[in-house]
């Protein structure tokens, strides 16, 4: 499968370097192709990545993950160029970075969402919530334990969900497809839940939630 990553932060970093890693074509899209940081990423990621710019990077993918800053994220879908019809796997969360994020909180909410959102910014796309309720590390191994880590995804398209299913799958999360995009609603501040305890509350990164069902 190509994917593009948008945001080769942390988190896609991880998820990227991962599924190229796993034998999928990963392109990292960058405002700089010459940045240490994209080099670095190769490094580790392997022969089946490379960095390109946003829109050469979007342009080639059929799955697009997006994991910016969501001060950066309407910026980095118009920089992406057009994308209707792909899979556009949202992971990020409507939260400003920096030391008042826990006073903030989440800055859309209750009668939308960040992924509703992010479907009007990239008209067409096939957009799915996933990714933004856990931390990097346990991107890198999600089994906690003797069980996996849950990954809670929603969206309005069957067949990107199960594309994103199968992404997640690989990487060793239980997934778990809760419904439509308006349920971002839910995930999203499920997500910052998952941000109090790491920052607020001093659990740091490594750790998630599981369903566990009878």
């Amino acid at each position: 499968m190509d994917i593009a990553i948008i945001g080769a932060g942390n988190v896609g970093g991880t998820l990227g370097t991962r599924w190229a890693q796993g034998g999928h074509r990963v392109t990292f899209g960058v405002r700089d192709i010459r940045d240490p940081k994209g080099q670095e990423l190769l490094k580790a990621a392997g022969s089946n990545a490379r960095v390109a710019s946003v829109g050469e990077a979007a342009a080639d993918a059929a799955v697009v993950l997006l994991s910016t800053p969501w001060a950066n994220t309407q910026e980095a879908l118009r920089s992406a160029g057009a994308l209707s019809g792909k899979v556009l796997i949202d992971a990020t969360n409507p939260i400003l970075l920096g030391p008042d994020l826990l006073k903030e909180g989440l800055l859309v909410g209750h009668k939308t969402s960040g992924a509703e959102q992010v479907a009007s910014w990239a008209g067409g796309a096939r957009v799915v919530k996933a990714f933004n309720s856990v931390g990097w590390p346990v991107m890198v191994n999600p089994r906690l334990g003797t069980r996996p880590a849950s990954m809670l995804i929603c969206g309005d398209d069957t067949a990107a969900k199960a594309d994103v299913t199968r992404l997640s799958d690989e990487l060793g999360f239980e997934t778990a497809d809760v419904g439509p995009l308006a349920i971002a609603r839910l995930l999203e501040p499920y997500g910052m839940l998952w941000i109090h305890m790491c920052i607020g509350l001093g659990w740091g990164p490594d750790f998630a939630f599981q369903v566990i069902k009878r």
